[in-house]
C-alpha cells in the first residue's frame, strides 16, 4: 500500500525550544510572522485550527475586502476613540503599503465605485495561498514553521535558559500535551465572533488572570433584534415572506450618545429578528453604546430618499381613482414590496388612512431596537486587551516579551476594509516590535 505524504504542516512529538512562537494563524499573526520571518528569526506559528486563515476566507466571500482607497486622515477617524493608536499602526502599513504588499504577493487589485478596495478577481484564497508560500519558502529570511491543531491552553511560564529570559507555553495538539520554550510570545488570538472558525474568546480569563487589562469582548459590525410597539419582533407574517429581503437605496438615521444625529445612505436587510447589512453595519457602535445605556434605541428609515416630503404628500393626497394603496405606493411612489410591507407593520390602519402621516412615515420610518445579535454572529468584536496595558510596540507592559495584536486588542472599526488593514498593521507593528525586544 502506498504511503500518504507527511502533512505540509508539521506535528509536534518532541519538547521544542525556538526564538518567537506566534498564536494564531489569522491576518495579525501571519502578518508578524511575515515580520519575523524576513528578519531571519526562527518563528513558529501555532493555531488551534486545521488551516489558517479561516476567518479570512470567509470575509473573501461575495468579495475580498482588502482596504480602502479614501484619504488616510479620513481613514483614521473609522477607528473612533482609538484613531490615534490605530493611526500609529497605520504608519508601519497604511492602505497603500497594503495594495503594494498584495502586489508583492502576485495579487493586483482595484479600486471599486465606493472607493473600495478588492483583488481583481474578487477572491481571497489565491492571496492567502500566495502568502503561505512566502512564508514556507521565502527568498530571504527564514521559513515560517506551521503547528495546527494546536491549542494554546492558558499557559505560559517564565524560564531562565543560558541566561536568556523566555517562556514555557503548553499546546494541546494531535499527540498529547506539548510545551514550547521561546524568548517571545507573540498572541494574536481573535475576537469572540465566529467561534467555529477559531476566534472563540477563550483566552479572556487567562489573560484576566495575569492582571491584563481587558474590556468586555461586545458583538461589533452585527445586526439589531427589532421590537415594534410591545411586540418583540416583527409579525409571524412579515418574517415569513420578507426575512432576507435587501433594503436598497435607503437612508438610515440614528443618534449616538453624545445626542448627535448620524446620517448614511446604503443598503440593509429584512431578518428574522430586525435589520442586518452594510448600513446597519456602520451604525452599530453607536446603536450598540445607546442601547446599553438606553435599552433601546429609535432609528428612521427614509424609503425614498430622492423626493421630498412634499413631492410624497402630494402624491398620495391625489385621487387613488379606485387604486389600492399598495398600488399607490409602489406605482406612485416607486417602494418597493417590502417597503410596503414595513409600511403597514409599523403603522396602524388609521395611520395608513391619513396622507400626512403615511408621507412622514415613508421618509422617516421609526423603527426601535431593542439588542444586539450575539457575539458569534456579529462580524467581528469590540473590547479585549486594553491598549493602555501595552507599550508602543503591542509588547504587555507587566509582562515581557509577551505581545498581543490583531482583534484580541481593544478596537473596532467599521467592515469596508478598515478591520482587515488594521488587523494587519497591527500585525507589523508587533512583529517590528519583537524584532526589537529580541536585539535589546
Amino acid at each position: 500500500m502506498q504511503q500518504r505524504p507527511l502533512h505540509k504542516f508539521s506535528i509536534l512529538s518532541v519538547p521544542l525550544s525556538c526564538s518567537v512562537v506566534v498564536v494564531g494563524g489569522g491576518p495579525a499573526g501571519l502578518m508578524a510572522a511575515e515580520v519575523l520571518s524576513a528578519a531571519g528569526v526562527d518563528v513558529h506559528l501555532f493555531d488551534a485550527m486545521p488551516s489558517v486563515g479561516r476567518k479570512f476566507l470567509l470575509a473573501g466571500i461575495g468579495g475580498l475586502n482588502l482596504t480602502h482607497a479614501e484619504p488616510l486622515t479620513l481613514f483614521q477617524t473609522r477607528f473612533r476613540e482609538r484613531a490615534a493608536d490605530c493611526g500609529r499602526w497605520l504608519k508601519a502599513l497604511s492602505p497603500q503599503d497594503v495594495r503594494d504588499w498584495a502586489a508583492g504577493l502576485g495579487i493586483a487589485t482595484f479600486v471599486g465605485t465606493s472607493q473600495r478596495v478588492f483583488p481583481t478577481d474578487m477572491k481571497a484564497a489565491p492571496l492567502l495561498r500566495a502568502w503561505l508560500q512566502r512564508l514556507r519558502h521565502p527568498q530571504g529570511g527564514v521559513p515560517v514553521t506551521f503547528h495546527m491543531r494546536h491549542r494554546w491552553d492558558g499557559r505560559c511560564h517564565p524560564q531562565e535558559d543560558a541566561g536568556a529570559p523566555g517562556h514555557r507555553l503548553c499546546f494541546q495538539g494531535p499527540q498529547g500535551e506539548q510545551w514550547v520554550h521561546t524568548r517571545a510570545v507573540l498572541l494574536a488570538l481573535g475576537g469572540g465572533s465566529w467561534a467555529r472558525l477559531g476566534s472563540d474568546g477563550a483566552w479572556q480569563p487567562w489573560l484576566a488572570a495575569r492582571g491584563l487589562g481587558l474590556s468586555p469582548l461586545r458583538p461589533a459590525n452585527c445586526g439589531f433584534d427589532v421590537a415594534v410597539g410591545s411586540r418583540p419582533g416583527w409579525s409571524t407574517w412579515l418574517e415569513q415572506q420578507m426575512a432576507g429581503t435587501p433594503l436598497k437605496g435607503v437612508v438610515l438615521s440614528w443618534p449616538n450618545l453624545q445626542g448627535d444625529t448620524i446620517t448614511r445612505k446604503g443598503e440593509c436587510v429584512l431578518t428574522r429578528h430586525g435589520l442586518e447589512g452594510s448600513l446597519v453595519y456602520a451604525a452599530s457602535a453607536d446603536l450598540r453604546e445607546v442601547i446599553a445605556r438606553d435599552g433601546q434605541v429609535t432609528v428612521h428609515l427614509d424609503l425614498r430618499p430622492d423626493w421630498t416630503l412634499d413631492r410624497v404628500l402630494a402624491l398620495l393626497q391625489r385621487p387613488r381613482g379606485g387604486r389600492s394603496l399598495a398600488k399607490v405606493l409602489r406605482g406612485g411612489v416607486g417602494l418597493a414590496p417590502v417597503h410596503v410591507a414595513l409600511l403597514h407593520e409599523v403603522l396602524s390602519r388609521e395611520e395608513l388612512a391619513q396622507p400626512g402621516r403615511l408621507a412622514t412615515a415613508i421618509k422617516a420610518l421609526p423603527l426601535t431596537l431593542v439588542r444586539p445579535r450575539p457575539l458569534d454572529e456579529a462580524i467581528s468584536s469590540a473590547g479585549g486587551v486594553r491598549l493602555e496595558a501595552l507599550d508602543d510596540g503591542l509588547m504587555v507592559r507587566e509582562w515581557p516579551g509577551v505581545f498581543c495584536a490583531g482583534e484580541m486588542l481593544d478596537w473596532e472599526a467599521p467592515t469596508g476594509g478598515y478591520l482587515l488593514t488594521a488587523c494587519l498593521a497591527s500585525g507589523r507593528v508587533a512583529g517590528e516590535g519583537v524584532l526589537r525586544y529580541l536585539s535589546a
